[in-house]
C-alpha cells in the first residue's frame, strides 16, 4: 500500500512518530523498519541535551503525561552514528527539528539537509512545554511560518518539510495554511497536548487520550485544505484508529504512545492496511 507523501513514495501510510521509536534500534528487533512507510526520529537540537528530570513520565487515564525535555545526542552524534545505521537497516528517515532560535532552526536544517539517507525534515513547532523544554515557543501561526521559511530557505532542494502542529481546534486550519504558504510540503497534525505533572511542571499529554481531538483537527484541515497533504496523528492504536484518520482525508498517520507498550504496534498496522488494499484491489 504505497503512498505519495510530500514527493516521497513511502512503501506503507504508517510512520513512527517522533520520539517513541528512540533510535530505531529498539524496534528494529520486533520488524524491519524497511517495512515502514517512514521512521520520525526524537526532536534533534544542535547541542545534546540530557533531557529533563525523573519522573519525566506518568500514566494518566488513556494516556500518558511526560517532561522529557527533549534529550537528545545533538546533530554531530546523530550525524555520526544514529542516522548511517537507520539508513543500512532500509529506513526512510524523517528528521524532527528543534531550535532555541531561527537560526538554530536554520542551521539544523542545513546540515541534515546535505546528509545522505535524510528523507525529509519534521520541523516540531508544538513542544508541548516549550519554554521549560528551552525551544523556540510557537503560540502564533506567523511564528510557525517564520520557522518553516527559516528552514526552507537554508534546506538544499528536493528535501520536503513536514510541519508538526498542535491539535488546536481553534486555529489549527489557520496555522496549518500559514505554513503550507511558507513552503511546508505536508502538516503533521496532532502533537502532544499542554498538560502539567503531578507537581506542576510543564508537560505534555498523548495517548488514546487525545485522539478524538486530533482527529476531528485533521479532518477540519483537510476539509478547510483540500488540497494540502496531512499527516494525522494522536491516540493510534488499532487499524480502527488509523482507518478513521485516512478517512478524515490525512494521507498517512503516525504512531507514538502505543510503541511504549507494544513495540509491534507499527508493524501491525501497517500490514492490516496492507491487507486493506489488497482486498479493495481484489
Amino acid at each position: 500500500m504505497t503512498v505519495e507523501l510530500a514527493g516521497l513514495t513511502l512503501p506503507s501510510p504508517v510512520l513512527v512518530a517522533s520520539g517513541c521509536g528512540g533510535t530505531g534500534r529498539e524496534l528494529a528487533a520486533y520488524a524491519p523498519l524497511a517495512d515502514l512507510g517512514g521512521f520520525v526520529t526524537r526532536s534533534l537540537t544542535l547541542n545534546a541535551r540530557l533531557g529533563g528530570p525523573q519522573p519525566r513520565i506518568v500514566e494518566t487515564p488513556s494516556g500518558l503525561v511526560h517532561a522529557v525535555g527533549l534529550p537528545n545526542p545533538g546533530l554531530e552524534p546523530f550525524l555520526a552514528t544514529e542516522l548511517p545505521w537507520l539508513v543500512q537497516h532500509g529506513a526512510r528517515v524523517v528528521v524532527s527539528i528543534a531550535g532555541s532560535s531561527l537560526g538554530e532552526y536554520a542551521e539544523l536544517a542545513r546540515r541534515l539537509g546535505s546528509a545522505p539517507g535524510v528523507s525529509a525534515i519534521e520541523v516540531n513547532l508544538s513542544s508541548p512545554d516549550a519554554s521549560a523544554a528551552g525551544v523556540f515557543d510557537v503560540r502564533e501561526p506567523f511564528h510557525a511560518a517564520s520557522v518553516v521559511s527559516a528552514v526552507q530557505r537554508d534546506l538544499p532542494r528536493g528535501v520536503p518539510v513536514l510541519a508538526k502542529l498542535r491539535s488546536d481546534p481553534v486555529r489549527v486550519v489557520e496555522s496549518a495554511r500559514t505554513v503550507l504558504e511558507a513552503g511546508a510540503a505536508a502538516v503533521v497534525v496532532g502533537n502532544a497536548l499542554p498538560a502539567a505533572m503531578p507537581d506542576g511542571r510543564a508537560a505534555g499529554l498523548s495517548g488514546p487520550a487525545i485522539r478524538p481531538l486530533a482527529l476531528r483537527c485533521v479532518a477540519d484541515v483537510c476539509a478547510a485544505l483540500p488540497g494540502a497533504q496531512v499527516v494525522g496523528v494522536g491516540g493510534i492504536l488499532g487499524v480502527d484508529d488509523a482507518r478513521s484518520f485516512l478517512a478524515a482525508g490525512a494521507t498517512a498517520v503516525q504512531v507514538g504512545t502505543a510503541l511504549l507498550h507494544d513495540p509491534t504496534a507499527a508493524a501491525r498496522l501497517a500490514a492490516a492496511l496492507h491487507h486493506d488494499s489488497e482486498e479493495t484491489a481484489s
